[in-house]
């Protein structure tokens, strides 16, 4: 099945596409931005125990959290603020008890403080800034969209817990969105991939910023740097407009 595509890349911030193409395409096609689950097995199994409480953002259709449960994680609740898109994940993984779907926005979470030992998004914070067009000077409003995000998931951290962000966004653009005193974590990274590269970060709860991350965080609110070229994100076959967004 072809996928359904916006007519810009604005699209991919707009919760009337995701629930026209979710009612569309279901569960039975997953939809993998970065790859399936084994192109980064081991870097997660190195950060998530099978006892663990994990929440996945912006689950989409993504085979991610079923996968996950038959490696012997067993407490997974998924979120995406698509009720088609969960209505059709609850209704193909009713067979796995230890999943749990719930309709829901990332940047206003209804669970209490310290609920999860760890939350792992998968490109979902980069199709909340498919719209910019300059890494190095990301608008105002971009960047407190993330910042929503990120205090909602340092709220729901447990202590010593981790937030696992997987993107194509390199750490001179990404880190200085994670490496904000405020969230309360400390920041690593690690790649995955042949040719092209993902990056794999993983934030600390409960564990200080390196004095070289925290002056990366500060950087993001000082004056802009000089533009950079615009870059034309989407590919009209695909969605191969994700290998070229560098924030």
């Amino acid at each position: 099945m072809a996928r359904q595509l916006p007519e810009s890349n604005a699209g991919y911030r707009d919760r009337g596409f995701w629930e026209a193409r979710y009612r569309l395409e279901g569960a039975a096609v997953p939809g993998e931005w970065f790859g399936g689950l084994e192109r980064f097995r081991g870097l997660l199994e190195a950060e998530v125990k099978p006892g663990d409480s994990v929440l996945v953002l912006g689950c989409g259709n993504s085979a991610l959290s079923y996968d996950l449960f038959q490696l012997g994680y067993t407490n997974i609740t998924s979120i995406d603020y698509s009720v088609a898109c969960i209505t059709s994940m609850k209704n193909r993984y009713a067979h796995c008890p230890g999943l749990h779907w719930a309709v829901m926005d990332a940047r206003a979470l209804t669970f209490t403080d310290k609920s999860f030992d760890v939350v792992l998004e998968k490109g979902t914070l980069d199709s909340l800034m498919v719209e910019e067009k300059d890494p190095w000077n990301v608008s105002h409003e971009a960047t407190q969209l993330l910042d929503k995000v990120l205090m909602e998931v340092s709220r729901v951290l447990r202590p010593g817990g981790r937030f696992i962000s997987i993107t194509f966004a390199q750490p001179h653009f990404r880190k200085r969105h994670y490496a904000q005193a405020a969230y309360g974590w400390s920041i690593r990274h690690a790649t995955y991939g042949d040719g092209f590269h993902y990056f794999f970060y993983v934030m600390a709860k409960g564990e200080e910023l390196s004095p070289s991350d925290l002056a990366l965080g500060q950087s993001l609110h000082l004056r802009p740097r000089s533009p950079s070229p615009i870059r034309f994100l989407q590919d009209s076959d695909g969605e191969n407009y994700l290998s070229t967004i560098e924030l």
